[in-house]
């Protein structure tokens, strides 16, 4: 393929192979696993998370605004951490605003982590 058409940039490349591929099968499966992904602070950090998110809504709705694709993702996170994250960020926010402001609230507070009861030793 890289013959027939020659020297391109990514996004020439990505738009070929949605072109290509991208059939209702493989659109229903990005669907899903966009709507099924939640924020886990202890197993995903928060700037992987946020661009996997962000590709996946892009591919399935490319004319939706950036400031649609951040809202929709920010409903994927859990409730306090959403809360936070509106009291931080103005309306309209940056990719960046929200990835900085998701960073600072996890590392400075106990918002978005589970709470895991540890066991008691039993008494002998």
């Amino acid at each position: 393929m890289r013959l027939d058409h020659g020297k391109h940039d990514w996004t020439w490349w990505k738009c070929e192979i949605i072109t290509e591929w991208a059939n209702n099968s493989w659109r229903f499966k990005m669907k899903n696993a966009f709507e099924s992904a939640i924020f886990n602070s202890e197993k995903d950090t928060p700037l992987t998370w946020f661009l996997k998110k962000k590709d996946r809504l892009s591919t399935l709705q490319p004319d939706m605004s950036e400031s649609m694709i951040n809202m929709k993702i920010l409903r994927k996170c859990v409730g306090e951490l959403e809360n936070s994250i509106k009291c931080i960020c103005v309306e309209p926010f940056s990719t960046e605003d929200y990835i900085n402001a998701m960073e600072d609230i996890i590392t400075r507070t106990r918002i978005g982590k589970t709470w895991t009861r540890v066991p008691l030793e039993s008494k002998m």
